[in-house]
């Protein structure tokens, strides 16, 4: 069995068995991938993204292509107005370089708070994580349990190299962020990330002013269960 028939066998399974999934998208390239899978067989998975209000142009570009590509809606969740201009007002708008501790307020109130809210009423979530993109990501399992949400939590790609999702997205022409041509390996909020070489972790492009074992925002605790 390939594995994109073993990834688009778990999405049906989810789908079956956990109604209503959700796949939150980053719109990243391995998300690209489970979209396109998605809509291919029409699964009744909903997709959602955070727009975070420091995303890239061509980040927020992407949902609009997606979305006359596949014929579907991207469901955008953006933070609470309030925290946002009370955070800027007290820190600053560019904080989060000062200090992981700021920097983590700043991912929990654009990412963390429009999360919850997005997968309120789901009965499982679904990711593009992939083991091969962290040493902090190199066990995760194709299911886990998300104890902060309190629902199954699924990696289809977890297994997945670099080389599969790109041979999967050259191969059915998925639409994909441009900026991965300048290279950005993982692409979040503008400030936040940078372009990174061929040789380097793919996510090292990712707070890089931080030290290595600090650089997730919370939305992907490790203390998952498989």
């Amino acid at each position: 069995m390939s594995r994109a028939q073993a990834a688009l066998d778990l999405l049906g399974r989810i789908a079956r068995e956990h109604p209503p999934a959700a796949l939150a998208s980053s719109l990243g390239a391995e998300d690209m991938v489970l979209t396109d899978l998605i809509a291919r067989e029409h699964l009744p998975i909903e997709i959602f993204t955070l727009d975070t209000g420091r995303l890239h142009g061509d980040t927020l570009a992407l949902i609009e292509r997606a979305e006359r590509r596949y014929g579907l809606e991207i469901k955008v969740f953006r933070p609470q107005t309030g925290a946002v201009a009370r955070f800027v007002a007290s820190h600053g708008p560019d904080a989060f370089y000062r200090g992981v501790a700021l920097r983590q307020r700043c991912c929990e109130i654009r990412k963390l708070e429009p999360l919850s809210r997005a997968l309120a009423g789901k009965g499982a979530w679904i990711t593009g994580l992939r083991r091969e993109q962290s040493a902090d990501r190199a066990g995760i399992a194709l299911e886990e349990f998300d104890s902060a949400h309190g629902i199954p939590k699924f990696n289809p790609l977890a297994h997945w190299g670099e080389k599969d999702v790109w041979d999967y997205l050259r191969a059915h022409a998925v639409p994909r962020n441009p900026l991965h041509d300048q290279g950005y390996r993982s692409i979040g909020c503008a400030p936040c990330t940078r372009p990174v070489l061929p040789t380097e972790d793919p996510r090292s492009g990712r707070w890089w002013w931080e030290r290595a074992g600090a650089r997730e925002c919370g939305i992907h605790p490790h203390d998952a269960r498989a």
